[in-house]
């Protein structure tokens, strides 16, 4: 099989994995068995193991220069501390398909942070993009929540907003550093940082967790936000990055909010209202409209 076959593959699962995990953290959440926190001590501490474990099996060496230190560590402040803090707790509070369509905003803020920082100029689609994409988030959250938990539902979603504006932020400081060194290393770097920087926010939780509660279902669930959503995720797209580029590979997001309905639909009888629908064809009209411009710029 070509390699490019391979990546193409491995993006898709990238996607799915992204998916399963929103399904995966709201179970966990939902029954009580891990709070948002202690759970990030699981994820995060967990990856970083397996990142360590990777380099003793394949020990690539790449010294960080000093004048790139502060920008690791601002990498591993956004991309892991403050992204995936707000993530697992605005995801226990709002719904997964809502926290998949707000995620959608990231490539949009992508596109508009880019160009304030190297003051490239906006044009017509790029402002109807986020005008578009704006509105669809805008839907989301005031949108009447029936099952009396609004109040709840809109911290949340407004919680996930401010992940992606986290992440986007990273996604703009880690690009030098990744053309720069080896991938692998900057990304065992950062989740280490990452790792050390949600340590007292979470430690409380973690040590609360009730592991002789956990069925066969739980620890699978653990399972699946661990490896899967989190340590073979961001391998799997660095892979798909490599080899068909980073526009194709953000193409892809587009599956994860379809992938993440179904599941949420199915194991979590989610329903998938009106507004969600209206919600989603605005963001990934203004996802399109924004990096069609950009990518043609």
């Amino acid at each position: 099989m070509k390699n490019s076959h391979i990546a193409h593959i491995a993006l898709v699962f990238t996607n799915l994995f992204f998916a399963i995990n929103l399904t995966a953290v709201k179970h966990l959440t939902n029954t009580e068995l891990v709070k948002p926190f202690g759970l990030n001590i699981v994820r995060i501490g967990v990856c970083v193991l397996l990142f360590w474990i990777l380099y003793l099996f394949n020990p690539v060496k790449n010294n960080i220069e000093k004048s790139d230190r502060k920008r690791l560590f601002l990498c591993a402040l956004t991309g892991i501390a403050i992204n995936q803090l707000f993530f697992i707790k605005g995801l226990s509070l709002t719904y997964p398909i809502h926290a998949a369509l707000l995620l959608l905003i990231t490539p949009i803020l992508i596109v508009f942070i880019a160009a304030w920082i190297l003051k490239e100029k906006l044009g017509i689609l790029k402002i109807s993009g986020l005008a578009l994409g704006v509105s669809g988030a805008l839907v989301l959250i005031l949108a009447k929540d029936n099952s009396g938990n609004a109040a709840q539902t809109l911290l949340g979603d407004v919680f996930i907003i401010i992940n992606a504006i986290s992440y986007t932020i990273y996604f703009i400081l880690v690009k030098p550093l990744m053309q720069k060194y080896n991938p692998l290393v900057i990304l065992r770097w950062i989740f280490t940082i990452g790792f050390i920087l949600v340590l007292p926010f979470g430690w409380t939780e973690f040590t609360q967790i009730p592991w002789e509660r956990y069925t066969a279902i739980d620890f699978t669930s653990i399972g699946l936000i661990v490896i899967g959503g989190t340590f073979l995720a961001y391998l799997f797209n660095l892979y798909g990055i490599k080899i068909l580029g980073a526009s194709i590979a953000g193409f892809y997001i587009y599956t994860q909010p379809v992938f993440a309905a179904l599941i949420a639909m199915l194991f979590l009888h989610e329903d998938l209202a009106l507004y969600k629908i209206i919600a989603a064809v605005l963001i990934f009209s203004g996802v399109y409209l924004a990096n069609k411009q950009s990518n043609n710029a």
